[in-house]
């Protein structure tokens, strides 16, 4: 028995570890640090219909306590990544999470629909992206479109759909409830956190859009609120990240109500994070003497 298996309601892993959504690209880089098999998913980075640029720069700063990105959701699109992405990634034994983006309701039923003939494991709808002009983070902050939206997707795939929730609102509970309704079979959350920099010397904002996503450990005690939160307001299972950095941090999302956790941007800081918190949540299992994971998942509620 693998104590370490988890289940995201349809989407089994292995282990409860995987990389979150545009940290990590599509994994290339990072397999030249460590196999990715580790993982017990990769989710990649955020795809639209189209290819797209991104932002212009400067759209990356970093803070004390993490960074705030305006990239901008740069990727080749939906049928490049089928093309040439999926066929590397299948190489290794993972579970693979398609995070999805429009600027309309229609580009995600669109892409749910492209998606259909693609050897993935979930896609992962995301409408809760700061840093873009249209869309994004407007669909996921009023219940009734993040309903409507994420109905669509459902509507037009027979994968596994997991909804990526922003902490950008007044209760994130509505949210949760709205998408479980619409049928989403997990959440993951939390998003980045609107933010900004300026420079002193110039006096203005650094990023070029002014505003970006801040990420990294300074967000970790409010997305596990948040995660808390979300744990007993929905039935479904839940994906938790958000300034995670070790397996202490893990642990804690685990106890909050998480059944799987994501890394993000600690990964850049260091590329190995991934496979030192498996190891270490690994270790706190057998001192724990805790059989399979699902004993210590919402623990913290008891």
């Amino acid at each position: 028995m693998n104590p370490l298996k988890t289940d995201l309601n349809g989407l089994k892993l292995k282990n409860p570890v995987t990389v979150a959504s545009g940290t990590f690209g599509f994994g290339r880089e990072y397999s030249e640090f460590f196999d990715l098999s580790t993982l017990g998913g990769i989710s990649v980075k955020g795809l639209t219909l189209k290819e797209r640029l991104g932002n212009p720069a400067p759209r990356i700063v970093e803070t004390r306590s993490g960074m705030i990105n305006s990239v901008g959701l740069q990727n080749p699109g939906v049928e490049n990544f089928i093309r040439e992405e999926i066929p590397f990634l299948r190489q290794f034994d993972t579970r693979i999470i398609v995070n999805i983006n429009g600027d309309e309701p229609e580009d995600y039923a669109r892409m749910a629909q492209i998606l259909q003939r693609a050897d993935i494991d979930s896609i992962e709808v995301n409408i809760s992206c700061p840093n873009v002009k249209s869309g994004g983070m407007l669909f996921g902050t009023d219940p009734e479109i993040a309903y409507q939206l994420v109905r669509r997707v459902v509507e037009n795939t027979r994968h596994h759909v997991m909804v990526k929730l922003t902490p950008n609102v007044t209760d994130i509970k509505v949210i949760a409830r709205a998408v479980e309704e619409a049928g989403a079979r997990a959440v993951s959350l939390v998003n980045t956190f609107n933010a900004m920099a300026i420079d002193i010397h110039t006096q203005k904002p650094v990023l070029f859009r002014k505003t970006g996503g801040l990420s990294g450990p300074a967000i970790k005690p409010i997305a596990l609120r948040l995660v808390y939160e979300v744990y007993e307001a929905v039935s479904i299972p839940i994906l938790g990240m958000g300034g995670i950095t070790n397996a202490e941090d893990a642990i804690e999302f685990i106890l909050a109500g998480a059944s799987a956790v994501a890394l993000g941007t600690y990964i850049f800081v260091d590329p190995m994070a991934p496979v030192k918190t498996l190891e270490g949540i690994e270790a706190y299992l057998k001192e724990k003497d805790v059989r399979s994971l699902s004993e210590i998942i919402g623990k913290a509620h008891e």
